[in-house]
């Protein structure tokens, strides 16, 4: 299999040392990656964290396969500024930028099998001119697809797919269709066939209101906007059941019913994940002709610097990753 790219994150966040923990965890068994990084500011944050990590510069991905075992292999994005745990620095808002770029252009010429991406400070790439919400609007434009990408947050517990996303619930509630109901299901059930390898998905659309409406009696929504997404998936053959009421639908048995639960807004979606499982959490960007997922946090300056950053997340971000660009192999 291909490497898989590492994007370097915010250098003032956690993720050079989750990409330094996880080449100790990884070396001997994969996936391989290769860090699209600062070989220097690496080098440099393991002396001062006490971790034994060779760090490699190296020219080209395909060399990362040979270098794993015994050094992290980095292709080499330079700061333009020292990088300061904890500090944000809107000078390295290009280099931050940059490897993202990079790592999509690996994964679209099939170099890289997937892009995993370091958590990033949008602060201060706002700051910077960065013109995206995030990640995942980026890594659409970059590949060609803007407006197809839906975010799926993932663990060996729950999947989520919130129809809305990075807006306020204000304004979620007012930007709700069938339409994007429709897209984002069509969407995850395509990902949940092609790449997670599930034949016949079955999605769970949760309701918008408290009890999912009461049969209107606490809101229209379901029966105006939800319903008719249904109706017009079970026409096109998706395994769909719902409108769901949200309170109930993240019980043990209730997710035993089905593979992904469609969620109308974002914190319905990522509260009871991060509940259930924030350590093994995974957000994943499905409707892109590339694989990306991410670890399920940010950038932590708080404790960035201090050694305390659990890998966990960033492990189970890089080993999803491997399976999905397997799967797309076959």
């Amino acid at each position: 299999m291909k490497p898989l790219a590492l994007t370097m994150g915010d250098p003032a966040g956690i993720g050079g040392e989750l990409s330094l923990k996880a080449w100790q965890a990884l070396r001997a068994s994969g996936p391989v990656f290769v860090a699209l990084d600062d070989p220097v500011r690496l080098a440099r944050l393991a002396a001062d964290m006490g971790l034994t990590v060779p760090v490699q510069a190296i020219a080209d991905a395909a060399q990362a396969g040979d270098v794993f075992r015994s050094a992290l292999p980095v292709l080499p994005v330079p700061l333009a500024a020292p990088a300061i745990s904890g500090r944000p620095d809107q000078a390295n808002a290009k280099a931050v930028v940059a490897s993202i770029e990079q790592a999509t252009k690996l994964a679209l010429a099939g170099t890289a099998g997937a892009v995993v991406t370091n958590p990033i400070n949008k602060a201060a790439l706002y700051q910077a001119g960065f013109a995206y919400p995030g990640h995942t609007e980026f890594l659409a434009d970059l590949t060609g697809v803007p407006g197809q990408e839906i975010m799926m947050l993932a663990s060996p517990l729950l999947r989520v797919v919130p129809v809305t996303v990075h807006v306020s619930l204000r304004d979620s509630i007012a930007m709700l269709t069938t339409a994007m109901i429709v897209a984002a299901c069509r969407t995850t059930a395509a990902a949940l066939r092609r790449d997670f390898g599930i034949a016949s998905p079955r999605l769970a659309i949760a309701g918008l209101n408290p009890h999912a409406g009461e049969q209107g009696a606490l809101g229209s929504e379901e029966a105006t906007i939800v319903q008719p997404a249904i109706e017009t998936l079970r026409a096109e053959g998706i395994d769909v059941s719902g409108p769901w009421p949200p309170d109930t639908m993240f019980t043990a048995t209730a997710r035993t019913r089905y593979d992904v639960a469609i969620c109308m807004y974002h914190d319905q979606a990522l509260i009871p994940l991060k509940t259930l499982d924030m350590d093994h959490g995974v957000n994943v960007t499905l409707g892109l002709p590339i694989v990306r997922t991410s670890p399920d946090h940010g950038t932590a300056f708080d404790i960035a610097g201090k050694g305390m950053a659990d890998p966990t997340s960033l492990l189970a971000a890089i080993e999803l990753a491997g399976a999905l660009a397997a799967r797309r192999t076959i």
